[in-house]
């Protein structure tokens, strides 16, 4: 599908369709004469994901003119011009039109185009249908008489598009077609294609290395892990900053020994929307060129059991040093993020953001709303509270008390994988990871509640969401 900007007139846009926000109170009357009868039949109110087509509309070339509902003016910002493009997009694409022309801003043509692509992502990839009859070819993002230099507002709407899908297809890969190594390889032929540089640590390297946690979570399984390791680094980069992406990449969790309910498990594929999230942000950082350095570290394994699984009761050593008393096999996320926290800190990362479907005492927390955000540094935290305000991803503060520490005892290693009861099961896990994460400014994203769509939306398909990545492209983007 090309995506192209248009400073055309409406009216002289030779499209099978031309959409138009239509707010709420403020239909475009003078467009159409047909638009004030949609109104005053109660046809059309402008109402978020109404809709009304005028076929063959006089004075257009534009096959039909769509008016789609985007709701009050007052509060139409990126977030809602997002969702109103990608509503629009996905209800006309399901009509088997092959253009159309989408009326914007200025100021929202890079979430229009976003929501476009977005909308346009389905998570059937791997039907056997030869041709999907719904493509559509063509789609212009029209600005009357706008200004070229919204090349750049373009560029990056389609930048951020391409992360979030191609994070969202990593998560909705099964476990038998992306185990670690293959999530190594499609990430080598990304970071080429991007410019980025790719590392990938095997599990002889990390056994040299004594990357230990990661490794008591993989041994249950006959797919080695691997570490993953993007750089980007500018030509000239910001002084005394480099941001680390450190993100959970469990290509598939079945719990290990301590074995999940088979109610649902087949969605445990997505254990490595962390990781997933870390590598889309990537491929976007290396198209819109930030000034800082970026190094995304996605420690990638199969928790299975198995004969050589590990065993609750076992003590493992973790690359700082520290050892963990595994409590609980299910709470194999954290095991491996504290590995690629230190190795992410031993190759400079001044800064660190992770991000995880850790725990689902998160969802019971938030709900499917908000991810929940920790931090043991308030300034980075703010920065990216701002970035996820602007992106339009949600998530809220927790708090990290020194009380929560304490529910994290062991009488035979430094610290249990989990706490000894229920409560506060999202929190005892951040407190967890900040033991190794220490001084170093860190803020851990739990995404577990929002990584996945149960029930698709207007302007979403149902699936891997791709969160996160937004919010971490403009951590980087906006960073002085």
């Amino acid at each position: 599908m090309k995506i192209e900007l248009s400073f055309s007139a409406p009216t002289d846009l030779e499209v099978d369709a031309l959409v138009v926000p239509a707010f709420e109170g403020a239909l475009p009357k003078s467009l159409h004469p047909w638009v004030g009868e949609l109104e005053r039949s109660g046809e059309m109110r402008g109402k978020a994901q109404e809709m009304a087509i005028i076929p063959e509309p006089a004075g257009f070339r534009a096959k039909r003119l769509v008016l789609a509902g985007a709701g009050p003016g007052a509060k139409f910002a990126a977030a809602e011009a997002r969702q109103w493009a990608g509503a629009a997009f996905r209800s006309l694409k399901a009509k088997g039109l092959k253009s159309l022309a989408i009326q914007a801003e200025a100021g929202h043509v890079s979430a229009v185009a976003e929501g476009v692509m977005l909308g346009d992502w389905e998570p059937d990839g791997h039907k056997s249908r030869k041709e999907d009859p719904r493509a559509v070819d063509q789609v212009a993002v029209v600005v009357p008489g706008g200004d070229p230099s919204l090349d750049g507002a373009l560029r990056r709407g389609l930048a951020l598009a391409a992360g979030q899908n191609f994070a969202r297809s990593l998560a909705n890969e099964p476990g038998n077609l992306l185990p670690p190594r293959e999530l190594a390889a499609r990430t080598q032929r990304m970071a080429a294609a991007e410019g980025l540089d790719c590392e990938i640590l095997d599990e002889a390297k990390l056994r040299e290395l004594g990357f230990g946690a990661l490794l008591g979570v993989a041994q249950g399984s006959c797919q080695p892990p691997v570490l993953i390791v993007v750089r980007y680094v500018p030509p000239d980069p910001l002084p005394d900053v480099h941001l680390g992406l450190v993100g959970k990449g469990v290509t598939f969790d079945t719990g290990g020994i301590s074995i999940k309910p088979s109610d649902g498990m087949e969605k445990m594929k997505y254990d490595m929307s962390g990781g997933a999230a870390m590598l889309g942000a990537m491929l976007a950082i290396g198209r819109l060129k930030p000034a800082l350095r970026v190094t995304a570290l996605v420690p990638a394994v199969e928790n299975m059991p198995g004969g050589n699984a590990q065993r609750p009761g076992d003590i493992v050593t973790s690359l700082a040093g520290k050892t963990v008393e595994v409590l609980n096999t299910d709470a194999e996320g954290r095991l491996i993020l504290i590995d690629a926290i230190t190795y992410a800190k031993r190759l400079g990362c001044t800064h660190l953001v992770d991000a995880a479907t850790l725990t689902g005492a998160i969802g019971v927390a938030l709900g499917p709303v908000r991810a929940g955000a920790f931090t043991n540094d308030q300034p980075l935290m703010d920065r990216v509270l701002e970035a996820a305000r602007v992106q339009g991803e949600k998530m809220w503060q927790m708090p990290m008390d020194d009380e929560y520490k304490e529910m994290l005892q062991s009488a035979s290693a430094d610290l249990p994988n989990i706490s000894g009861g229920r409560l506060g099961g999202s929190i005892t896990a951040a407190k967890f990871l900040e033991a190794w994460a220490e001084t170093t400014p860190w803020v851990h994203l739990d995404i577990a509640n929002v990584a996945w769509i149960d029930d698709g939306k207007p302007w979403l398909a149902k699936g891997p969401s791709g969160y996160g990545v937004r919010t971490l492209v403009e951590l980087a983007c906006s960073w002085k």
